[in-house]
């Protein structure tokens, strides 16, 4: 019996120092005075590391990681919590993005407008004062672009469409933008690098290699899909973007933007100074 009680007592002891040392070895460091312990590892290996960072930052796509080092952003920039008039143009991939992009303004307090041309590439908005138009009537403090799907297999890219990127761009001047890369589902010409070369840092988010289930023509993702894209913008945004803005994860799945245009491909909004 004394043999009994000289056990357990052994096995206390142990037990309780195991404890502690994997409760301890939960945490990355302590610091004890002067002193800073490192984590072990134990409770990691044995448990599995916890999971400590907001649910907003998991990654949906396999290459979230890799628009983020895209980025040349040293630092995060503070995000910009004001209430923003936000501007989207682009081609039919809008009819995706602006949903769940209507949803996280609504919920951000923002205000989103949608100017969305069918069939259209960096050298028709380019080519017309369109953008400008926009920008003098709505006054947007940020501008999204969504263009380069129909770009993807262009010969010649940058002979043939630099120009238009720099003359959107330039239209856009000082206001904060970000460039949405096309949703790649074949290699490309060169359409990519391009906006990523054109476009400042922290303005390009790098599509190209995300996983999309994607609609009946085999180009389009899926409207479930569009909204995982989004989503996938947004949590890049806060450590990556030039100018981050607020965007917390919406409640309601999609919304409506306070005003759509839709427009299809037409010479006579071609400006001949432009061509």
């Amino acid at each position: 019996m004394k043999r009994f009680r000289h056990y357990a007592g052994l096995w206390g002891i142990l037990t309780s120092s195991f404890i502690i040392f994997t409760a301890a070895s939960s945490f990355d460091s302590i610091s004890i005075g002067r002193h800073e312990l490192k984590s072990s590892g134990l409770s990691q290996a044995i448990f599995g590391k916890a999971q400590t960072e907001d649910v907003q930052s998991a990654p949906v796509f396999e290459n979230d990681t890799v628009s983020i080092i895209q980025s040349c952003n040293p630092e995060p920039v503070p995000v910009d919590t004001a209430a923003q008039t936000i501007l989207i143009i682009g081609d039919s991939m809008l009819e995706g993005l602006v949903p769940r992009l209507a949803a996280y303004s609504d919920h951000n307090g923002h205000k989103l407008y949608a100017a969305m041309w069918y069939s259209s590439t960096s050298a028709v908005w380019g080519r017309s004062r369109k953008l400008q138009r926009y920008i003098e009537r709505l006054h947007p403090t940020f501008i999204i672009v969504s263009l380069g799907a129909n770009e993807l297999f262009v010969t010649d890219i940058r002979r043939k469409r630099e120009r238009y990127v720099r003359n959107i761009l330039d239209q856009i001047g000082e206001i904060p933008y970000l460039w949405i890369g096309p949703p790649n589902w074949k290699a490309d010409t060169g359409i990519n690098s391009l906006l990523r070369d054109a476009t400042a840092d922290g303005c390009f988010f790098l599509s190209d290699g995300m996983q999309f289930r994607r609609a009946k023509d085999g180009a389009h993702p899926t409207r479930e899909s569009a909204a995982e894209w989004v989503d996938s913008i947004m949590r890049w945004m806060p450590k990556s973007a030039a100018h981050p803005i607020l965007m917390h994860t919406p409640t309601e799945a999609k919304g409506r933007p306070a005003k759509l245009w839709v427009h299809q491909p037409d010479e006579k909004d071609i400006d001949p100074d432009l061509k």
